[in-house]
């Protein structure tokens, strides 16, 4: 039987919860367990906030928020989107400059050779589009294969997917920042995703417009991630917690460590927290 939840009048260890899902929240399967279901349960019905604080564009997040019945606000596309789920309504959605993103784009390939490439459009049905040669991710998520790379510019983007041949995602990624950090934001979001985003844009930038939406604040945040895209997040969050199967540069940031995905790291810290 789970411990009774903090009596009422007793102070919130933290007011708000800010969760990845990749990595994080989800397991392998993209679920989330019914352990992690029960613990971010109780600590709502304790008085406290939840946002998803994701890297996927809208379209791509949509879906598993139906299935946890979300109806709050979710922080998706790399902070570039602050979507209402219970709304299924965009509030906010940057792009990404297409001009800039080709200056850095060819930048990026005179230092390094060609790219494979990728984009997610921007809106409520945006589609990712996948060109020649990119990994895409296998799973459930839609994509649409791209003949013409001319494709790639046709609409309004949020972001731009660079993969290459033999550099990996963290030497792509430092290449990337090297020559081009001065017209794209560059993060590492997971395997075999590297982003060229907005300039200044990170998942800090969404979840402090979402906190903001419902009177909260950073020194109020607590924040799980496992990526080095989720650094500026615990940067601005008052703890960060990175899960055991964190990437490294987000460990050497971390407040503190929980177990992995798959075994509940979200649910072993909360039930700590709000069930004790």
């Amino acid at each position: 039987m789970s411990a009774p939840a903090p009596a009422a009048g007793t102070p919130l260890p933290y007011k708000l919860i800010a969760t990845d899902l990749d990595g994080t929240l989800l397991r392998s399967d993209e679920t989330v367990s019914e352990r992690s279901r029960q613990a971010l349960a109780a600590a709502t019905a304790a008085g406290a906030a939840h946002i998803v604080v994701t890297g996927r564009a809208v379209p791509w997040t949509r879906h598993i928020l139906d299935a946890l019945d979300y109806r709050g606000l979710a922080v998706c596309g790399q902070g570039g989107q602050v979507y209402h789920a219970g709304e299924h309504r965009l509030l906010t959605s940057v792009t990404l400059d297409r001009q800039l993103a080709g200056l850095a784009l060819s930048k990026i390939e005179a230092e390094v050779g060609p790219l494979y490439l990728a984009a997610s459009r921007d809106g409520l049905e945006g589609e990712v589009l996948v060109g020649p040669g990119y990994r895409a991710q296998e799973g459930p998520l839609p994509n649409v294969l791209m003949d013409d790379p001319g494709e790639l510019w046709a609409a309004p983007i949020n972001k731009v997917y660079i993969q290459h041949p033999t550099l990996d995602d963290d030497a792509l990624a430092q290449v990337a920042r090297q020559v081009a950090g001065d017209l794209v934001g560059v993060t590492v979001a997971g395997e075999g995703i590297v982003e060229l985003l907005p300039l200044g844009l990170s998942k800090a930038t969404g979840l402090s417009l979402a906190a903001r939406r419902l009177g909260l604040t950073a020194k109020e945040t607590l924040a799980f991630g496992d990526m080095p895209n989720d650094i500026p997040m615990f940067a601005w969050a008052a703890r960060g917690v990175a899960m055991a199967n964190a990437h490294d540069e987000l460990k050497a940031v971390a407040d503190e460590f929980t177990a992995s995905n798959e075994d509940d790291g979200v649910a072993v810290v909360l039930e700590r927290l709000y069930l004790s």
